[in-house]
């Protein structure tokens, strides 16, 4: 048995940063694996590729409320090293995936095992002050951060120098570190007075939004969430496909860009979110993020040469204060014996973003990067733009109603 310890939440920015690491190290090359499945151009494998993303969100959806709720009786450490070990073995499958079909069929398990982030989203909301919580969860973004800037470099230099397929293998053997680190480090968040009896009447992606309406309070601050991640799929569906097709970039070219995406992350999240946050406040923090946020679209979408969207990725980045000042907001009005299942509800809705994001962004990259059309690979970065201002008319609203 593992000795009874403090919770820390380094712990669980440590497991995340692995895991995360693991993720980056497949995106610059899945483009790439994608195009050699299909025997197709970009345009092409982004359509495929937006619908892979759906298989993986779709079942995250359904799955998620149901590890959520598993996570408020059983606590949230067996649960995160049951979905770790999962994953280790599913990037194996990946890895040697013979057809787009098989492909599919790895992503769909990776779906349902992709139950890390849920749980590390209320293990970190057990561990942490109310005071405290927007700050913490933006830890999740730091470990999104560091992890984003080891795992694309490494992927990308591991695809060009060893072919598309060796990054899943190095992803597997780094999901397996994380595990064993995991099950010998990580103690135990959720107290026994905590927990709660598993009801599947609350363990399912309807429930899970029944009760998030419970709390009027918050609820149009989760739409105002939602669609901040909606409008994400526009970089995370189509980045790699965007700039290998506008800037002719290699895989290795994609990964350093997705690198200091992630050391941009690291460095707002991990220390300027401390600082930003407590001095504007939750309130002011959600408007200056999404502001920065749409201007930030709209010039990955103008921009004429590669090299600029270094700078612009410095300041989309610095947006990256209003999703934890708003889910900071929405943990502190929901008890602390149901924060497993608000994760769960708000990981299913995020996922549903996953479920139409991807297909539409792709979709949208592929239509106006095809012939007889007219040419605007950045439409997808549009639409991102549009969806971050009617996030933010959204969360004034709910604000100025609630007084944030």
């Amino acid at each position: 048995m593992v000795k009874q310890r403090t919770p820390a939440v380094g712990f669980i920015f440590a497991t995340l940063l692995i895991d995360v690491a693991g993720l980056g190290i497949i995106i610059p090359v899945t483009p790439k694996l994608i195009a050699e499945l299909i025997n197709g151009d970009m345009s092409q494998a982004a359509v495929y590729g937006g619908w892979l993303w759906f298989a993986y969100a779709f079942m995250q959806f359904i799955c998620a409320p149901i590890i959520g709720n598993l996570s408020d009786q059983y606590g949230r450490r067996p649960i995160l090293l049951a979905s770790l070990f999962g994953f280790g073995i599913d990037y194996v499958f990946l890895a040697f995936a013979p057809t787009i079909t098989w492909l599919f069929v790895g992503m769909v398990l990776a779906g349902v095992l992709g139950a890390s982030f849920t749980t590390a989203s209320a293990y970190i909301a057990d561990v942490s002050t109310p005071e405290k919580r927007a700050q913490n969860f933006g830890l999740i973004g730091v470990a999104f951060g560091v992890g984003f800037i080891i795992g694309p470099v490494l992927g990308g230099l591991i695809g060009d120098a060893y072919g598309s397929r060796a990054p899943f293998i190095a992803s597997s053997i780094l999901v397996m570190i994380n595990w064993i680190y995991g099950y010998f480090i990580l103690p135990e968040s959720l107290k026994p007075e905590n927990r709660r009896k598993f009801e599947w009447k609350r363990a399912n992606p309807i429930g899970a939004l029944r009760h998030l309406r419970r709390y009027q309070v918050i609820s149009g601050l989760v739409v105002s969430l939602v669609l901040i991640y909606l409008s994400s799929h526009a970089i995370q569906g189509t980045w790699s496909y965007y700039v290998m097709k506008k800037f002719d970039w290699s895989p290795a070219e994609v990964g350093w860009s997705l690198g200091f995406v992630g050391l941009v992350a690291a460095i707002v999240q991990g220390g300027l979110i401390r600082v930003i946050i407590p001095k504007l406040g939750n309130q002011r923090g959600v408007y200056v993020g999404l502001g920065l946020y749409a201007v930030g679209f709209l010039l990955f979408g103008l921009a004429p040469s590669g090299w600029m969207m270094y700078p612009i990725i410095a300041l989309y980045g610095l947006g990256g204060i209003a999703g934890p000042s708003l889910q900071g907001i929405i943990s502190n009005n929901v008890p602390a014996n149901e924060q497993g299942e608000l994760q769960g509800g708000l990981t299913s809705l995020i996922s549903f973003t996953s479920i139409i994001g991807p297909p539409i962004m792709s979709n949208l990259f592929a239509y106006f990067t095809s012939p007889g059309v007219p040419y605007v690979p950045g439409a997808p970065m549009f639409a991102g733009a549009f969806l971050t201002l009617a996030s933010t008319l959204l969360a004034r609203r709910s604000l100025k109603r609630t007084g944030g």
